[in-house]
């Protein structure tokens, strides 16, 4: 499933979600910080059930985000899903 926000025909960002995990959240960086990915992912979580997200460790800005948003490290792997020396952090929403 692929959730966009757009205004003005402009497309601001947009996030993929597959079963309850977000798979994706990207906003453009000329959008960043007015609060357009807090509410793409209250919609993935209220409307499509988003329970988990993983996130790069070397992404603090985005797991300070994810921790804002009610999500807890459950988890961690020292190799990206494609197997890349890359730590992943996985995240659960209760």
């Amino acid at each position: 499933m692929l959730v966009v926000a757009v205004d003005n025909k402009e497309t601001l960002a947009f996030m993929g979600i597959a079963e309850d995990k977000l798979e994706m959240l990207f906003i453009t960086a000329q959008r960043r910080g007015q609060g357009i990915g807090r509410n793409l992912l209250e919609i993935g979580i209220n409307d499509y059930e988003i329970t988990e997200v993983c996130v790069n460790e070397q992404n603090p800005q985005a797991l300070a985000f994810y921790e804002y948003m009610g999500f807890t490290i459950y988890r961690r792997s020292e190799l990206d899903e494609q197997g890349n020396p890359f730590p992943i952090l996985f995240l659960h929403r209760q």
